[in-house]
C-alpha cells in the first residue's frame, strides 16, 4: 500500500507540475534537482560512514584471527578517507566517532616492549591494557620501567590481556601490542629459559586466573616460570580480611589523592568537609571481597572520610547509589572522585568523570547533596609507592624460582665457578630427621655443574614426599608457582635390598649457602624447610 500510495503522490505532483506556467515549472524543477542531489549526499554520506562504522565492529573482538592485521589497516584507512561529516555520522554495536578520533596523548611515547633477543630471563608484565596513550604511558609503562631499574639483569616485556584494545591501538596508532600467547611465543622463540610474570591486575579475579591458565599452558617450555600476585595480594577468607599490601595500597593512594586536592593531610580534609571516593570496576568473581577488604583496610587505619566504590555495584555496598548514600549520612559536602584502578583508562574518564547522566559525577551531583565534586583521572600505576608494590611482588616471585635464578640484577655468579663442568658428590644437609636423603646413599646427593650452573639430584626415603618448591611453603600453594616434579629411582640397601623412591632435581645457587626448600606430603600440604649443599667431591 505504501508503494501504491506513494507512486499516486508522484504521479499528481508531475501532473500538476506540467499544467503550471513554463517559467514556474523550470523553477521547481530546478529546486526539485537540489532537494534529489541534498538526499543522495546524505545517502551516500551514512552509507560511507556505515562501511567505516562494520569495520570497526569487526575487529573490536577479543579473539586475534589471521585477518587482524588486515582489518586493523583497512578500519584505518577508511576512517582517513572520510569527511569531517562523514565521521561525525559513524555508529554501529560498538564503533562510533571516538574509536578513531578521540585525542588520548601522543602513542609514540609509548614502547610496547615487543623486542627480540632479550637473553635468558624474562619479566612479562600483563596488564588489561587502555587504548588511552597518555594513561599508557604514566600508567602502565609507569610500572615497566620501575621493574626494568629494579632488576637491570632482566628483560622487560608487555602483553595485554584484551584483544579489543590491542587491535584499537594497532588499527587508530600502527602501535603492535602482543597478546598473551604472543609474549609467550615470542619468549620461547627467544630462548627464554627464566620467565617472571607479573601481572598489573588488582586482584585475583577472573582475569588473574585466566592468565594462570595460560601460562601453564606454557611451563614446560621454559626451565622455570611462575606468575607474581597481583596489586593487593591474597583475596582472604572474608570481607574483613586485610594484608601488608592492602595496608600498603590503601596509604599510598590515599596520601596521593590528599595531597592532589591540595590537603596538608586527610584529618584536614575532614575537617573541611572533603570525602574521597575511590571508584574500581567491581566484578561478579568471588574475589570481589577485595573490593570490601579495601573498606575494611580504610577502616582499620582510621580514614574515616574514603569510601569504595565499583562501577559495577558489586559487591553491592560498592554501587554508585549505596556509596552516595554513605558520604552524604557521613556528613560529607565535598566529594572527590578517584580511580581505584591501575590505569585511568575508559572507566576513569567516561564512567567516573564523564558527563552523561549515568557517570559517578553525574550521579552525585544530581543527587543534590553536596556542593563540590571533583574528579582525579589518574591511575594506580603512576604512583611510585604503588610501583614498588610490584617491585616487592616480582622479588619474590624470582625469589621461588630457586637459587638458580638471581634476585638482583647486581648479583653475581654462584660459587660454581669455583668447579668446573661436571659431576660431584655433595652433601645434602637439611632442618628435619624427617626429611632427608636416602640412607643407602649416606647423606649424599649428585651435583652437576654445567655452563655456571648447578643442580643436585637428591633420592629420598619414599615416595611419601610428592613435590619439592624452591622458596617457603606459601610461595609453593600460590597459583602458577613452579614446583619440581619426582622422577623414579632405585635404591640399593646394604643388605640388597632394592626399592623404588622419589627423586628430585634440585637448582643451586651456591654451597655452603642455607636456602628454603618446601615440601608437599601425600596429605597435600606443604612444608617449610631449610637445606644446604656442602663438601663437593668430583666423580671420575
Amino acid at each position: 500500500m505504501k508503494k501504491r500510495t506513494l507512486a499516486i503522490v508522484m504521479s499528481l505532483t508531475l501532473a500538476a507540475g506540467m499544467l503550471a506556467g513554463c517559467g514556474d515549472g523550470k523553477k521547481e524543477n530546478s529546486e526539485n534537482t537540489q532537494v534529489s542531489k541534498s538526499d543522495k549526499a546524505e545517502v551516500d554520506d551514512q552509507k560511507a560512514a556505515d562501511e567505516v562504522a562494520d569495520l570497526i565492529d569487526a575487529i573490536y573482538v577479543q579473539e586475534r584471527n589471521d585477518k587482524t592485521d588486515e582489518q586493523c589497516k583497512a578500519a584505518k584507512e577508511a576512517w582517513d578517507k572520510l569527511t569531517d561529516a562523514q565521521k561525525a555520522l559513524v555508529e554501529g554495536n560498538n564503533a562510533d566517532p571516538d574509536y578513531f578520533g578521540r585525542d588520548t596523548g601522543d602513542a609514540s611515547k609509548d614502547d610496547p616492549l615487543n623486542q627480540d633477543d632479550i637473553g635468558e630471563n624474562e619479566l612479562l608484565v600483563v596488564s588489561f591494557g587502555t587504548s588511552f596513550n597518555d594513561s599508557r604511558v604514566a600508567d602502565i609503562s609507569g610500572v615497566e620501567k620501575k621493574l626494568q631499574e629494579a632488576y637491570p639483569d632482566w628483560s622487560v616485556r608487555r602483553a595485554f590481556t584484551a584483544q579489543i584494545i590491542i587491535n584499537h591501538v594497532q588499527a587508530r596508532d600502527d602501535e603492535k601490542i602482543d597478546n598473551m600467547e604472543q609474549a609467550l611465543e615470542r619468549a620461547v622463540s627467544n630462548g627464554v629459559k627464566n620467565l617472571v610474570v607479573q601481572p598489573t591486575h588488582l586482584m585475583h579475579g577472573a582475569e588473574y586466573d585466566e592468565l594462570v591458565d595460560v601460562v601453564n599452558n606454557y611451563k614446560d617450555k621454559f626451565e622455570t616460570v611462575t606468575v607474581a600476585e597481583p596489586l593487593l595480594g591474597e583475596v582472604g577468607s572474608d570481607a574483613t580480611a586485610v594484608n601488608d599490601d592492602k595496608k600498603n595500597v590503601a596509604e599510598a593512594i590515599t596520601a596521593e589523592a590528599v595531597k592532589t586536592a591540595g590537603y596538608d593531610s586527610l584529618d584536614a580534609a575532614k575537617e573541611d568537609g572533603t570525602a574521597f571516593v575511590f571508584m574500581g570496576h567491581g566484578t561478579s568473581h568471588s574475589a570481589k571481597v577485595s573490593y570490601s577488604q579495601m573498606a575494611a583496610q580504610m577502616s582499620e587505619l582510621g580514614y574515616e572520610n574514603v569510601f569504595i566504590g565499583t562501577v559495577e555495584g558489586e559487591p553491592e555496598e560498592t554501587a554508585c547509589e549505596n556509596v552516595i548514600n554513605n558520604v552524604k549520612e557521613a556528613g560529607y559536602k565535598k566529594v572527590v572522585l578517584r580511580p581505584l584502578m591501575v590505569v585511568a583508562g575508559d572507566h576513569a574518564n567516561n564512567d567516573m568523570a564523564g558527563d552523561d547522566e549515568d557517570s559517578w559525577k553525574s550521579q552525585f551531583e544530581a543527587s543534590g547533596a553536596f556542593d563540590k565534586i571533583d574528579t582525579q583521572i589518574a591511575g594506580l600505576g603512576e604512583i611510585d609507592a604503588i610501583q614498588q608494590i610490584y617491585v616487592d611482588h616480582t622479588k619474590a616471585a624470582i625469589e621461588s624460582l630457586g637459587d638458580s635464578v638471581s634476585t638482583s640484577a647486581t648479583a653475581e655468579v654462584s660459587d660454581s665457578s669455583s668447579l668446573t663442568d661436571g659431576t660431584y658428590s655433595v652433601a645434602f644437609n637439611t632442618d628435619s630427621s624427617m626429611f632427608h636423603v636416602n640412607e643407602a646413599n649416606n647423606g649424599r646427593g649428585v651435583l652437576t655443574v654445567k655452563d655456571g650452573k648447578m643442580t643436585i639430584h637428591i633420592s629420598l626415603v619414599s615416595k611419601k614426599i610428592v613435590n619439592l618448591f624452591v622458596g617457603t611453603a606459601a610461595d609453593a600453594a600460590k597459583d602458577g608457582a613452579a614446583v619440581l616434579e619426582p622422577t623414579t629411582d632405585k635404591v640399593t640397601y646394604e643388605d640388597g635390598t632394592v626399592e623404588e623412591v622419589y627423586g628430585f632435581d634440585v637448582p643451586v645457587e651456591s654451597l655452603d649457602k642455607e636456602f628454603d626448600l618446601a615440601v608437599l606430603g601425600t596429605k597435600g600440604e606443604w612444608y617449610d624447610h631449610k637445606v644446604s649443599v656442602s663438601d663437593p667431591q668430583a666423580q671420575n
